[in-house]
């Protein structure tokens, strides 16, 4: 059972804890955390990861961030780093605050968050149910992907400003 603390418009807590198979039907005005981490490596490449073939929405897609929901207690740095660890294996302390986004649709605060990381690339580590693959790759073939039909654009959105640099 997984628990999620909600929070305002503002981000501030609310005191409401949420249980998440209990659906999106936070009571009104609430939402509830969710962090993603670009991982860009030393050299310059950047990791993506290929969802499992069951994970919905988009399943086996890939996408250019490992992340999820805070659970019950976490802010948000704390949920970047163990979602990076749980979906990667990759530890890392370094994250800079890309976007802070809030999407009515899915009553999410999205805190997207790049890091960057001097690990062994044969290191990546997949988690079962969430992850089936990964590759790395170059500056020209991140581009190539956020342009593709295969990306989450609303995954991609949140690093627009940051993309915008490349």
């Amino acid at each position: 059972m997984e628990l999620w603390d909600l929070y305002d418009a503002e981000g501030r807590p609310t005191g409401v804890t949420w249980e998440r198979d209990s659906g999106r039907d936070f009571p009104e005005g609430m939402y509830h955390i969710v962090c993603d981490i670009l991982v860009k490596h030393i050299d310059g490449d950047y990791l993506l990861m290929q969802r499992d073939l069951n994970k919905q929405p988009y399943p086996g897609y890939f996408e250019a961030s490992a992340g999820g929901s805070a659970l019950k207690g976490e802010d948000p740095l704390t949920c970047a780093k163990r979602e990076l660890l749980e979906e990667t294996g990759i530890v890392s302390d370094s994250f800079e605050l890309i976007s802070r986004t809030r999407s009515e649709k899915s009553r999410c605060i999205f805190f997207s968050y790049l890091t960057v990381v001097d690990c062994d690339k044969t290191s990546v580590t997949l988690q079962e149910g969430e992850t089936i693959s990964y590759k790395w790759v170059d500056r020209e073939g991140l581009l190539e992907y956020i342009a593709s039909e295969q990306s989450i654009k609303s995954h991609n959105s949140r690093y627009a400003s940051y993309f915008e640099t490349l």
